[in-house]
């Protein structure tokens, strides 16, 4: 029987045993893919000071974490909401002396105080890789890859990669298309909602035709090139057309140079992974500076839920597994597990072998079908 006390808080949910082996499978095939681009796994704490996960990285919000008081030193505590923000003080910390660049991969879960109504959940399994001690184009190449194969090795077909400049603004705001210092928070925000009239009405005229600059790569870079004003963005258009060259044909690009929703720590560069079948973006990522430490760096973070959604109905677990009988030969149970068999041992002579999803059983020394 279900009681008030059995519910579970809004935003969280248990991953029953299907959805958590899809889960673990995706996981698995994730960092496996890291792993084999030379980034080494790093796990840091669920629980860290306040201050240290808002200190890291601009624009993390203190607001949308759970904060409670440490019972030691009555400091403020918080669940990681974000784990770029740990990576980026382990490199300044512990691993301020390993050499540069240094890649780092991770895996885990974050909470959320409040979800957003774009994604109710308040509790995610984050998985990322950070390159830290550049931010270049070749580094953003090579992280945009190893997102890439990570998505492809986790099984998501039909993969685009939608590219952004994040600090678009501030660098044309000065010479290329001046504004005034009170104008530009108010063209960031129309700019932000892809308002037209209210981009006209703020004074952002001039900055019009970026609105249209969206779409299909080349297209797109192209406009892009034509309303660079003074050769401001020449650097980050080259840049952009490197990476997308990179990139080839495993995935397909896209251009939308205004957008900077979940880009609130990026810079010059940043990019958002989508995936066939999910309805929300797979991850996002990009270049950014650490902090305290001032030291650049690139990287991405994945998320599961839209992952599984890319990945389809989660496929029930078909590995064949062998029913054990009561007083069954353990060392031919245990020679059968070492060769990668699942075993499920009786513990009453009422077990159902079919009942408990079994294919085979022990007969002997040897499994049998059923």
């Amino acid at each position: 029987m279900t009681t008030s006390d059995d519910l579970l808080p809004v935003g969280l949910e248990d991953a029953l045993p299907e959805r958590a082996r899809a889960i673990t499978r995706a996981m698995r095939a994730v960092l496996d893919a890291m792993d084999a681009h030379g980034y080494d796994r790093v796990r840091p704490p669920l629980v860290e000071f306040e201050r240290s996960l808002a200190g890291r990285m601009a624009g993390v919000a203190t607001r949308r974490m759970v904060r409670f008081t440490d019972p030691d030193s009555l400091r403020t505590l918080a669940l990681r909401s974000d784990m770029t923000v740990q990576v980026g003080r382990i490199a300044a910390t512990g691993m301020a002396g390993a050499p540069r660049p240094l890649r780092l991969c991770y895996a885990g879960d974050v909470a959320l105080l409040r979800a957003d109504q774009l994604d109710p959940a308040r509790q995610r399994l984050q998985m990322g890789a950070e390159l830290i001690g550049a931010d270049s184009v070749a580094a953003a190449s090579e992280v945009v890859s190893v997102a890439i194969d990570a998505l492809k090795a986790a099984g998501v077909a039909k993969i685009s990669v939608d590219f952004t400049l994040p600090d678009l603004l501030d660098a044309l705001v000065v010479d290329a298309m001046p504004l005034d210092p009170e104008q530009r928070e108010a063209v960031r925000r129309e700019l932000d909602t892809k308002d037209a009239g209210g981009l006209r009405d703020a004074g952002g005229e001039a900055y019009l035709p970026l609105l249209y600059a969206t779409g299909p790569f080349g297209e797109a870079i192209d406009k892009l090139a034509e309303i660079d004003a003074g050769g401001a963005l020449a650097s980050r258009i080259v840049g952009l057309r490197e990476i997308a060259a990179a990139i080839g044909d495993r995935a397909r690009v896209t251009l939308d140079p205004t957008e900077r929703h979940g880009f609130e720590y990026q810079s010059w560069f940043g990019f958002t992974l989508y995936g066939e079948g999910a309805r929300r973006a797979l991850g996002r990522g990009g270049t950014y500076t650490i902090k305290g430490s001032d030291e650049p760096a690139t990287g991405f973070s994945l998320y599961i839920d839209p992952l599984l959604e890319a990945l389809g109905k989660i496929a029930a677990d078909r590995r064949d597994t062998l029913f054990l009988p009561l007083g069954h030969d353990r060392d031919a149970a245990a020679r059968l597990r070492g060769i990668g068999w699942r075993t499920i041992a009786a513990v009453a002579e009422s077990d159902d072998a079919r009942a408990l999803g079994c294919t085979h059983a022990l007969d002997g020394k040897e499994p049998k079908p059923l």
